[in-house]
């Protein structure tokens, strides 16, 4: 009897985890695509646990806290999801992305620390819709994780319009 109790707890708590799948862009935006990039992540700090855009794709190490905006898309295709990672003393900014335009496009990752410090990376996102990474180097912590803000912008080139950006703090 007990062990049906909990298994039902455990198929309520994923069913309640999963839920904001219908969700996963921002106001006006499509809605994601089904599969492994649908799954939409909440704003929120999770120990250890990788956005669901690339569920098991170089997710953070265990010991990790990841505070992550949620997963946007644009309607030229790109999908993202920005978190700041702390692990022990180091603090790091990484972004989740898929990018489906047929196009190479580059991000600029930066990550936004106490006291106006900044670490940026750019970063060469493929011309495949296949999950990918891109993250800052990490930096030891000048505070608590609340106090950092990362923010990815995705654009053709430098010169051309910017196609996405997605923040670690965005409003779901």
């Amino acid at each position: 009897m007990n062990l049906r109790v909990i298994g039902l707890g455990a198929v309520v708590l994923a069913a309640a985890l999963l839920s904001p799948a219908a969700s996963a862009g921002p106001a006006g935006a499509p809605a994601a695509p089904a599969g492994p990039a649908g799954a939409g992540g909440a704003p929120g700090e999770v120990p250890g646990e990788a956005p669901a855009l690339l569920a098991g794709i170089d997710a953070p190490p265990a010991a990790a806290t990841a505070t992550c905006g949620p997963e946007v898309a644009s309607p030229d295709g790109v999908e993202a999801q920005t978190c700041v990672l702390t692990e022990g003393r180091d603090t790091w900014a990484r972004t989740y992305y898929r990018n489906a335009t047929g196009e190479e496009l580059g991000a600029v990752l930066t990550l936004m620390a106490p006291g106006g410090r900044t670490v940026q990376a750019h970063c060469e996102v493929r011309a495949e819709d296949e999950p990918g990474v891109c993250e800052t180097p990490a930096e030891p912590s000048r505070g608590t994780s609340a106090e950092y803000t990362a923010v990815a912008e995705f654009a053709e080139s430098g010169e051309s319009p910017l196609l996405l950006r997605s923040g670690s703090n965005s409003a779901p």
